[in-house]
């Protein structure tokens, strides 16, 4: 019988599993179940973490990954695993495909939009962080008098809603667009666009913004495929996990 092999990102808000079996990988998302990882922790080969860890759960540490794991160049130490793991995902997805002359711009659409810049050298250029959708309309719902918390996520037809939800939840969507949009123009690479909320945006932008690949699960195919014992070679490593 195979063993499983976890992988685990803890969120801010949500656990990102990656788990091998028969040579084959599987991701998906789940709220934070203390009991279940206590039951899976010597198992789990790596792990990182942006949320809370439990209290009562110990961890492996030298199963851990840091920025220094992270094989991309110019990496500053500050910036967030999550941020440097979905970058290094998908700049070697481009180079796999051959699509990293121009550099690569990597949309991370979660609680944070994070935009991250990586040079055709696998250099961090920079990048820029934004709320993302349901932060906005806790933003809105928290900082207005009369604007109460959204019931729905569901983005309206119209443009410009009648109603002050409908209208807070196309504002807050529209928002997102431009910024993505505006940033695809300025640095004129490709955007590998992934995160919780990646998949609406993408159904929106995938006829306004040429270059554009979905990849909602970059984080966690990084996660599999990162190297804890030695930094990669940028020229050797082979990365073909499926979008």
């Amino acid at each position: 019988m195979t063993k499983k092999k976890y992988c685990l990102l803890i969120g801010n808000s949500r656990w990102h599993w990656a788990i091998q079996e028969d040579k084959k990988w599987s991701f998906f998302h789940t709220y934070p179940n203390p009991k279940k990882l206590k039951s899976i922790s010597k198992s789990l080969s790596k792990w990182a973490a942006v949320g809370p860890i439990p209290d009562e759960i110990e961890l492996d540490h030298s199963r851990c990954i840091k920025i220094n794991n992270i094989p991309l160049k110019k990496l500053p130490k500050w910036i967030g695993i999550d941020r440097a793991l979905v970058a290094w995902a998908a700049f070697e997805k481009a180079k796999f495909k051959n699509l990293h002359q121009k550099g690569v711009l990597i949309a991370d659409a979660g609680t944070i939009i994070s935009l991250t810049c990586i040079s055709s050298k696998g250099e961090f250029i920079g990048g820029q962080l934004a709320a993302g959708l349901k932060l906005q309309r806790s933003i809105m719902s928290n900082g207005a008098e009369k604007l109460n918390p959204i019931q729905s996520d569901k983005i309206p037809k119209s443009k410009f809603p009648k109603h002050t939800e409908e209208a807070m939840l196309r504002g807050s969507f529209h928002a997102l667009i431009g910024l993505l949009i505006e940033a695809k123009k300025e640095t004129q690479m490709p955007m590998w666009l992934c995160g919780g909320d990646s998949e609406i945006l993408f159904k929106h932008l995938k006829d306004r913004i040429n270059d554009i690949h979905f990849c909602p699960d970059l984080i966690l195919e990084g996660i599999a495929k990162i190297n804890l014992k030695t930094k990669q070679d940028l020229n050797q490593t082979k990365f073909d996990l499926p979008c």
